[in-house]
Parts: structure tokens; sequence; C-alpha cells
């Protein structure tokens, strides 16, 4: 059995580091000691790069994770009291990919989800030490599968951790020298004024300074094809002029148009809302036209926008993140409303600085009901999306939140106080979102970290334990009480979790290849070869155990999405010839029914959308980039930043 690459980033998120990245040296005075229990952080990871012909990539910055966990099937994580069970082993580090939005980095998780607290026997399988060490996967490949990357036997290959890393996730005995090391990381970030801003001579044709002052000045309208030959490869292609009969239409391609720094930028959603489906780009927030890809709006900010939420509200509300100045020193603390079916910008707030150690942590969002929360390392609040006034502050001593997932249900991971920097104490509270008070209390043992959030409602939760190596995946009923944990058997697992690089804090959502409804957990399976055909199975929640499996179709991997209808949602990635596919498959098994199959003459064009972040919504399928990047200019100007499909 092979080790699971160690693990950083998620997702988190401090974010994997590559083994190729030169890590800076700590800074000359001693960086303050953390609060007991902080959440993880550690050497920020080498910036994703931008894709290139058929999903080769290109020199980037600091983004969204790649594919890369807790590799092997999901173990048992007992009921408490009581020793955790032993099906499975740890898992790699995950894979940061964004679930339907988020991507991820190289991470770790290795094997099956593992047993949660019971000390793994020696050379036992799917848990337990690991025998040899692997490199950090490589960047996922084109069409929406990750690259070369090693597997790891044994076990399934969890979510990469997302941007940031998890809470405790980097101490491991040595938190004087992992905080040197992260503030040399902080300096290097925020200090490197060059690399954001640095320019060339003109005439170059390399890369130009954009000034930080400058707002950006999009277009009304992006450059579009929608098939009718006004885009594509070149300017006079046609999109749909090869689709057969029986597939999807191409409804629009975007490519960029927006100028950006010399290390490009993240990219934040999509949302769709009404008729417009929006993302946010450097210091852009734009709304398109879901038919024809036409921008129907832009909402400019005077800085970069930092974070945002994986979700919008039921109302189509999103708030984003925005830096509070333009110097290296500007932290993400603004926040600005913005109603995606109109464009309008809302009320603007900023979140409270935080002090020492928690100054440095920068903050996640989440959306539940009319609550936005946000979270970073020490610090935690709630805020009313009507009117942004504070609804509620979290705890300042004692267990503080460090992130939160939403959606139907408000969950938040917390990290108590410690004396033992190698057994992290953690926990899991359902909270409400109008006053932030908790309504149940889940707390892990010893050891064990809160990983990623799954479903908030049903509520499933990765887990992870460092020391040693151990993954699990547990199911806890309406009350907090434990309901499951997930038998991976001897399967290998990949969920893809993640978003931008997170400074000291983490990223609980945004996985895709999980999803949940009332009774069943769904989860894909690593195929025998990267980007080869998988199968997705079904567990009980009641129990843990598979109930059934599906095989996707053809040669390519499925990935699960969300729930549609009752039915599983999933996307099967395309390949050199063969359009990827929107499918759904029964809550009882069978073999997905496809809903749209995108063309085979577009292959080509849809593998080379950037790790994509992929929404399903009114029959329509969107898939943007994660990140852009280029070069130089001309080449910036060709980037394919969004894609469309529909009847």
């Amino acid at each position: 059995m092979s080790q699971p690459p160690e693990q950083e980033p998620q997702g988190g998120f401090g974010a994997p580091r590559d083994p190729h990245q030169q890590v800076p040296p700590p800074p000359a005075a001693p960086p303050p000691q953390p609060p007991t229990g902080a959440p993880g952080y550690g050497y920020p990871q080498q910036p994703p790069q931008q894709p290139g012909p058929y999903g080769q990539q290109q020199p980037g910055a600091y983004g969204e994770q790649q594919p890369g966990p807790y590799g092997q099937q999901p173990g048992p994580y007992q009921q408490q009291p009581g020793p955790y069970q032993q099906p499975g082993g740890p898992p790699q580090q995950p894979p940061q990919q964004p679930g339907p939005y988020g991507q991820q980095q190289p991470g770790a998780y290795g094997q099956q989800p593992g047993p949660y607290g019971q000390q793994p026997s020696a050379g036992a399988p799917g848990y337990g030490y690991p025998q040899q060490t692997a490199p950090y996967p490589q960047a996922p490949g084109p069409y929406g599968y990750p690259g070369a990357q090693p597997q790891y036997p044994g076990g399934p290959v969890p979510p990469a951790p997302p941007t940031g890393g998890g809470p405790g996730r980097f101490f491991k005995g040595k938190p004087g020298v992992i905080i040197a090391a992260a503030v040399a990381a902080l300096l290097v970030i925020g200090g490197g004024a060059y690399l954001i801003a640095g320019g060339d001579d003109e005439g170059s044709g390399k890369k130009k300074n954009v000034s930080k002052s400058a707002d950006p000045k999009p277009s009304t309208s992006a450059s579009v094809d929608e098939g009718d030959g006004t885009g594509g490869e070149k300017a006079d292609d046609d999109l749909n002029a090869g689709r057969k009969s029986g597939e999807a239409k191409v409804l629009f391609l975007t490519t960029n148009d927006v100028d950006l720094p010399r290390n490009g930028s993240d990219v934040f959603g999509p949302w769709v809302a009404g008729d417009v489906v929006a993302k946010a780009m450097y210091r852009e927030v734009a709304g398109y036209s879901v038919t024809d890809g036409s921008k129907k709006w832009s909402v400019p900010v005077a800085t970069e926008v930092c974070s945002a939420p994986v979700q919008a509200s039921a109302d189509g509300k999103i708030v984003v993140g925005v830096k509070n100045g333009t110097t290296e020193k500007a932290k993400c603390l603004d926040l600005q409303l913005i109603d995606i079916k109109t464009g309008k910008a809302g009320w603007k707030k900023s979140i409270p600085e935080g002090f020492g150690f928690s100054g440095l942590s920068e903050f996640t969002l989440s959306i539940s009901g009319n609550t936005l929360t946000a979270a970073g390392t020490g610090s935690s609040y709630g805020f009313s999306l009507t009117d942004g006034r504070q609804l509620f502050k979290g705890p300042t001593s004692g267990c503080k939140p460090f992130a939160f997932a939403g959606g139907p249900k408000l969950l938040a991971a917390s990290s108590c106080p410690t004396a033992d920097y190698n057994k992290p104490q953690q926990q899991i509270h359902e909270v409400d979102p109008t006053t932030g008070k908790h309504r149940w209390t889940f707390k892990l043992k010893p050891g064990w970290e809160v990983d990623k959030v799954y479903s908030t409602n049903p509520t499933v939760v990765s887990l992870i334990q460092r020391e040693p190596k151990q993954w699990a995946i547990l199911a806890l009923n309406a009350n907090g009480t434990q309901r499951s944990q997930i038998d991976g058997g001897k399967d290998k697992f990949r969920p893809r979790c993640g978003g931008s690089f997170v400074i000291f804090g983490e990223n609980l959502e945004g996985c895709t290849g999980v999803a949940a409804d009332a009774n069943t957990f769904y989860m894909a399976t690593e195929g025998k070869r990267l980007g080869g055909a998988n199968e997705v199975v079904a567990f009980s929640l009641d129990t843990g155990k598979a109930k059934w499996r599906s095989p996707a179709i053809g040669d390519r991997a499925m990935t699960p999405l969300r729930m549609e209808g009752g039915d599983l949602l999933v996307y099967q990635s395309g390949s050199f010839d063969k359009g990827g596919a929107v499918a759904t498959i029964a809550p009882t098994g069978g073999a997905p029914k496809v809903l749209l199959q995108h063309p085979e003459s577009t292959a080509r064009i849809e593998g080379t959308i950037w790790t994509p972040r992929m929404v399903y919504a009114d029959g329509r399928f969107f898939m943007a980039s994660s990140r852009v990047s280029a070069s130089n200019d001309a080449e910036e100007k060709q980037v394919k930043t969004m894609m469309a499909f529909g009847k």
C-alpha cells in the first residue's frame, strides 16, 4: 500500500505545497504563536497554471487546488463511545476542485476512508501506516478529470483539501517552524507587488503591468460565440456546424475580456438566478444571459475580489469579499451584496479585523437562508443578507468556529483548546442562522479534524486524522448523533473539493464527486485508469453499507454533482473525440440516463475549460473556468472562460 502524500491545503485548504516549489525563508523575527487549536495552515501552494491546448497547463498564480487527497476507501468512525470500526483506510489528501463550483489542488487522501479513532495494526490494508511516499498528484488534465497523478493502492482518493488547510493541519509537533514558514509565505504573497502588478517593456508581447488603482474596464458584452459564426476556436467558427442529431446545442462560448495582473486571477461562481449566470473575477462581478452568453450587467469593484460563497441565496443574492485596499497589506475584509438577477449592488459591510494571530487569517463565506457567515481562525460572524447588519459573533474563547457550511442547514466546524498539537480537538455544530446559537454539538475524538462537509441536510462530513493518516466519512442524525459511518470497502474514491487559496483558513464546501438524499450517500470511485471509466456507489445512510453501483457509460469518468428531482445528477467527462454529457441515475440504481449529450465536434474546446466549475439549471449546463491566466495580453484574450449547453 502506498502512502498518501502529505497534506497541506479546500479545502484547504494552508494550501498543499507543490513539491517543486521553493519555500521562502522564515522571517528574522519569530512570528506570533497561534492560539491553541487554531485551524491548520501551511506552505502556500504553487500557483495553478492555465490550461493550454487540450488541458495542458500554462504558468499561473496562486489559485484553486488540484485533485489529490486521501485516496482510499473511507473507513468506519464508530458511534461514540467506543472504538471506531475498521473498514477502509486512510484517505489521500483531497484534491481541490469545486463542487458544482470550486476546484482543488493536490491533496492527500490516499486510501479507503478508514476507521475513525481505532489504532490500525501495522500493515493493515486500507488504513494505518502507509508504506511508500508518493509525490503530490499533478494538476487535473483536460475534460474535467485529473491529469497524470499517482494512485494509491488499497484505497480511495478523497478530495484534495480545499484552499487553506484544515485546523491544526500542519502543527505535527513543530508549530514554531511551521508558523515561521507560513508567515514567510504571507510576506511573499502579501509583498509580491511585482508578481501581481509587475510588468515588462512595452512592445515585448509579455504580460504588461496592471495598475493596482485602476478598476477593470469590461466591455458591455463579452466575446461570445453563440454557434452562429461569431466565435469559437477561430473567429469564423460555428460551434454548432458539426452537431449531430440528438446532441445538445452549444448555447455560447465566452472568452476573457478583462485585463488581468501578470499571474492571472481566480474565478468565483458561476451562480444562476433567473435568466442570468454570474461570476466574479479580479475587480468585476458580471452577469451573462443564460441563452446566448451576452453580458447583461457588470459591477466593477475598487479592489480585487478575494472570496465568495459557493451558493447564492434562494432569491438570487450573492455577497463577494473584496480586499480593503490595493497595497500588499490589504486584507479580504470588505463585503459587497449584489443581486444576480438585476446586477444591482446593495449594502457594503466590513468584517471586523482580528488581532494577533487571528488577524492573519482570511475569511471564507457561506450562505444559509437569509444569513451570510464569515469565518477564519479565531473569528466568526453572521450578517443579514437583507441589510448587512451583524446578527451574531462567534465565541472569543473556548471552542471557536473556523469555517461554516451553508445551504438548507448551517453547520460550523470549531477548534477547541488542546495541550497537544498532535491531538487537535474539534467539534461540529448545527447553528441557528439568525442567532448563531448551537442546536446540537458533535464532538470528534482527539486527533480527528473536520475536513469537508459533503451535505448539510442530511449531514454528511469528511474527517481526517493526520497521525496515523486516516480518513472517515460520517453521517449524522438530525439531532447531531452519529447515524452511520460510510464503509468504502476496497474501492478508491476521489471527491474533488476546493476553492481559492486561503491563508490560515478553511473551505468546508464546494465538493463534487459526492451527493446525498434523505437515505443515501453517493460517491464516485476512481477509475482503473486516470480519467477512465469509473462507477458511482450508493451507500445507505442508516448502515453505511453499499447498496448498489452504477458504471459509467463508455471509457469516461462520471462525477456526481447533486440531486435533481429525486435522481442523482452526474457529469460524464469528455475525451479528445467525444463530448461530455449530463445524466441522471435513479435512486434505485441502474444505468445513467443522458439528459444532454455535448457535441462531438466541440469536444476539444470543452476540454480546454480550466478545471471547470459546473452548474446545471433549467435544462442548461454551464462550465466556467476556475482560473484565467496567460503569458501575454494576446493570449489572455483568447482564454475560454465559460461554455454552456442546452436543447
